[in-house]
């Protein structure tokens, strides 16, 4: 007992150690990527690393009550559950974390801990402008969170079950098994509401970058700035992952290392998709962002549950 036990945390940490640093990679890759586009040199794909090791070697004394110190904490939380219960590769013993019956429900409580924690540690920040940004990230995730949900119904009818092993599954036997194909509405909802998920143009209503405070790195210094930057890269591989799952027949392969490369390939093209939104198309407003949300990926989200249930 005690040795399934620790060989299953070293798989686990063999399994988070791969992802954080392919999403570290990716973050950097896919910031030289938009730089090219936007005409600059644009920064090395390692800058990530750069940027972690920076903001942990400092130290700060600043302190403004016990939630400000478990904001980042509760965010990282949030990120570490959202990957360790998805089966990352469908099949294998190292990538299958502790994915269980119904972890899709347990995915969707984790995405609102990680973000709901952050938005409490935030408001004790001190900084005059939290509240603001606190408003805007809260107003936001209830709108793209409406679509999501909607696309998680639909597949969940659709499949009838919420275990993401039992949804990949259902999705092998070639790519015209993919919940891309068999559900494109709950997909094309489901993929709009990931770019909410992911912050990034025109959703960057939170840290805001084209204005000055620029949100939490603003607010968080030192080692809680290097904390959220450490999820940041767990918490998008995590969203990859299970949006590579839901739609897109997951990672599967007799091959653990030809799986590893599908892993990457559709997460490559996933966040693809997030920087080309993200570099064509300027900041929504707040108000605009919850209205777009509210209006078509919604209507979609409606229609594939109505279909299923039909």
């Amino acid at each position: 007992m005690t040795q399934m036990i620790l060989t299953k945390a070293l798989y686990t940490v063999i399994s988070l150690a791969v992802i954080t640093n392919y999403a570290l990679i990716l973050i950097g890759t896919m910031a030289r990527i938009r730089a090219k586009v936007q005409g600059r040199v644009g920064q090395p794909f390692y800058q990530p690393y750069i940027d972690i090791v920076k903001s942990n070697a400092k130290r700060t004394s600043i302190s403004h009550g016990v939630m400000f110190f478990l904001g980042p904490v509760f965010r990282l939380a949030g990120g570490l559950g959202t990957y360790l219960f998805i089966p990352a590769i469908f099949g294998s013993v190292i990538f299958s974390n502790f994915s269980f019956s119904g972890d899709l429900l347990l995915m969707m409580y984790f995405i609102f801990f990680g973000q709901l924690g952050m938005a409490l540690g935030a408001g004790e920040s001190g900084h005059p402008h939290s509240a603001i940004g606190v408003a805007r990230g809260l107003a936001q995730m209830t709108a793209f969170e409406l679509p999501f949900v909607l696309s998680v119904v639909a597949l969940a009818a659709q499949y009838g079950t919420l275990s993401i092993t039992e949804i990949v599954a259902a999705q092998q036997g070639g790519f015209t098994h993919w919940a891309a194909f068999t559900n494109p509405l709950a997909m094309i909802a489901g993929m709009i509401a990931f770019l909410g998920m992911s912050g990034a143009n025109p959703f960057s209503v939170v840290v805001a970058p084209q204005e000055i405070p620029i949100g939490p790195p603003t607010e968080m210094q030192s080692s809680f700035l290097g904390m959220l930057q450490t999820n940041r890269a767990i918490f998008n591989g995590a969203k990859m992952v299970l949006f590579m799952n839901l739609f897109w027949g997951g990672a599967a392969h007799e091959n653990l290392l030809v799986a590893i490369l599908i892993m990457v390939v559709k997460t490559f093209l996933i966040y693809l998709y997030v920087t080309i939104v993200g570099a064509s198309f300027p900041r929504f407003k707040t108000e605009q962002s919850i209205r777009f949300f509210l209006g078509v990926p919604t209507v979609i989200g409606i229609a594939a549950v109505v279909l299923q249930m039909v």
